[in-house]
């Protein structure tokens, strides 16, 4: 049986990365300012962006006050959560358990038209292609995907406003100067520039949000990571949530039994598990193959195991 390992964990840079691959807003914070120059205030807002090369490119609606204070102060920051969508988003809150999180600090650039064509058609190209993903996909990941509301999971339906003409935007580019990797305690984690150039964001990441709900949702997908927790980690385990995915494995959240009381009982506690897949999954299809095939040995082993099999 696989377990997981450190050899499997990703890089603070690499979770950064995702995050910003696998969401499509966050919090814009500029600098309040008037004619007569900065005020020290800051004035925050939820906007839409997408990440190209690197760089996140960010969708400011035409009314918004960044759009006055960038001109006068070009300074901000840009906050965007790790997306915990549906029932995994209520269980987190009940636990008082806060999303990972990347803090940019750097400038807001506004682009000129020329560049804004090249940014619009960047994001026209991405869209495409995760639709164009997700309509040729195989049963196993169709199988997923059906059980996750898209409207509200599937980044480039959530970005295709940007693009429909029905609001105007100024488009900006924002350019770091700082990153940091909020875990969810709260504790912060200062990353390397150059890390954050040198990391790619992984394949499974524009789907994230879809794959979590579509296997969160789905009674049948959630009695399959019980059975994971139990024939790979030997954990026993009474419920199961998916918490996040990426190419080398994924993190379940399992209620499984703690540590023996001085009675000599054991209580259920919420508990994060580490599986790693056998190979790193280059795509969305290569990753539910692998999960699949999981779930079909853990279910022999449980019927092997109390002679079902």
């Amino acid at each position: 049986m696989m377990k997981g390992s450190k050899t499997t964990a990703l890089t603070l840079a690499q979770k950064c990365k995702n995050i910003l691959a696998s969401n499509w807003q966050g919090n814009l914070n500029t600098i309040k300012a008037d004619a007569k120059g900065s005020k020290e205030e800051i004035y925050t807002s939820k906007v839409k962006y997408f990440v190209k090369k690197g760089r996140p490119y960010i969708w400011v609606p035409e009314q918004e006050l960044h759009n006055v204070n960038a001109i006068i102060d070009e300074r901000g920051s840009f906050a965007v959560s790790s997306p915990f969508p549906g029932p995994l988003s209520k269980l987190l809150r009940s636990m008082k358990k806060m999303p990972a999180r990347v803090a940019l600090v750097g400038d807001v650039m506004p682009l000129k038209d020329g560049k804004v064509n090249l940014a619009s058609e960047g994001l026209r190209e991405t869209i495409l292609s995760e639709q164009k993903a997700v309509k040729e996909s195989s049963y196993p990941v169709s199988g997923i995907l059906s059980s996750s509301n898209l409207v509200s999971t599937s980044r480039s339906e959530n970005l295709l406003e940007l693009l429909d003409g029905s609001k105007q935007f100024v488009v900006y580019r924002f350019n770091l100067s700082s990153c940091t990797y909020i875990d969810g305690n709260g504790s912060n984690h200062e990353v390397n520039l150059e890390d954050i150039e040198a990391s790619k964001a992984d394949p499974l990441s524009p789907f994230s949000m879809s794959l979590l709900d579509g296997i969160n949702q789905s009674e049948a997908r959630r009695r399959a990571l019980i059975l994971l927790c139990i024939t790979y980690l030997n954990r026993n385990a009474k419920d199961a949530y998916m918490l996040s995915v990426d190419r080398k494995g994924f993190d379940v959240l399992g209620k499984v039994q703690g540590p023996a009381m001085n009675d000599g009982s054991r209580q259920y506690q919420w508990k994060e598990l580490r599986f790693s897949l056998k190979e790193d999954a280059r795509d969305v299809e290569s990753f539910c193959r692998q999960l699949v095939d999981m779930e079909e040995e853990a279910i022999k082993s449980v019927s092997s195991f109390s002679g079902l099999g």
